[in-house]
C-alpha cells in the first residue's frame, strides 16, 4: 500500500518538476497566442543544412515516441543556397511522396546522406527520382504524385509557412521546432549530454501545457 500511494504521489508531481525544469523565456518562447487545432510538433529543417543532418536521427526518434494523437510535421525551407529554389522544391516534393508511401524517414535520411556524408548534391530532378526510387516507392506512382495538386499544395505550404515566421523573425535558424504552433523551443539551452531525453521532456511538458 505504502509503495502504490509512493508511485500515485510521483506521478502527480512528475508535472510540476517539469514546470520548474523549464522556463519561458529560457527553453521556450512563446510566439503566438493561438494554438493548433489539434497537437503537433514542427521541425523547420533544410536537407543543406549540417545541423539538420546530425539533428536527423534525434528528430525520426523523437516523432516515434509522441504521444497518441499528435502528428509531427517537416517544414523545409530554402533560405539555405546550396541549390536554386526549384531544385529544393523538387526536394520537398520528393519527400512528400515518399512520405505518402511510408517512406518518409528513409528517403529522407537518404537525402540527407547525398548530401552530407557522400557529398554528392543533386544536380538535376532525375537524380532525386533515382535515389527515391530505389527505396521502393513505385515510379509511375512517384511520377504522377510529383506532379499532383495535392503535393504541389503541401509544398506550396512549406514555403508559406517558412515566410511568414522569418517575416516575424521567428524562423532566423534551422532546425527549429515548434509545438503547437505556439512555443518555439530552443534548442541551445538544452543539455548536450542528455539532449533527445530533455527535448523529449521539453516537447510532451509544452504538449500538455494546451492539454
Amino acid at each position: 500500500m505504502k509503495k502504490l500511494l509512493s508511485v500515485i504521489a510521483l506521478t502527480l508531481l512528475l508535472p510540476f518538476a517539469a514546470q520548474a525544469k523549464f522556463e519561458q523565456g529560457k527553453h521556450y518562447e512563446v510566439i503566438s497566442e493561438q494554438k493548433t487545432a489539434k497537437p503537433e510538433v514542427k521541425e523547420y529543417f533544410s536537407f543543406y543544412c549540417g545541423g539538420c543532418n546530425a539533428f536527423e536521427p534525434v528528430a525520426q526518434s523523437i516523432a516515434k515516441k509522441l504521444p497518441e494523437g499528435t502528428e509531427f510535421k517537416k517544414v523545409h525551407v530554402d533560405f539555405i543556397r546550396a541549390a536554386s529554389p526549384e531544385l529544393q522544391n523538387a526536394l520537398v516534393r520528393a519527400y512528400l511522396v515518399a512520405k505518402s508511401q511510408g517512406k518518409g524517414d528513409q528517403v529522407a535520411s537518404a537525402i540527407f546522406n547525398q548530401i552530407h556524408r557522400n557529398r554528392a548534391p543533386f544536380s538535376n530532378e532525375n537524380e532525386i527520382r533515382s535515389l527515391v526510387l530505389i527505396h521502393d516507392v513505385d515510379a509511375d506512382t512517384y511520377d504522377k504524385a510529383m506532379k499532383s495538386f495535392s503535393v504541389r499544395g503541401a509544398a506550396n505550404q512549406m514555403k508559406k509557412d517558412q515566410d511568414e515566421l522569418s517575416a516575424k523573425r521567428i524562423l532566423t535558424g534551422v532546425p527549429m521546432l515548434v509545438v503547437n504552433g505556439k512555443y518555439k523551443i530552443n534548442n541551445a539551452a538544452l543539455d548536450s549530454r542528455n539532449y533527445e531525453k530533455e527535448m523529449q521532456e521539453l516537447i510532451n511538458f509544452l504538449l500538455q501545457k494546451d492539454a
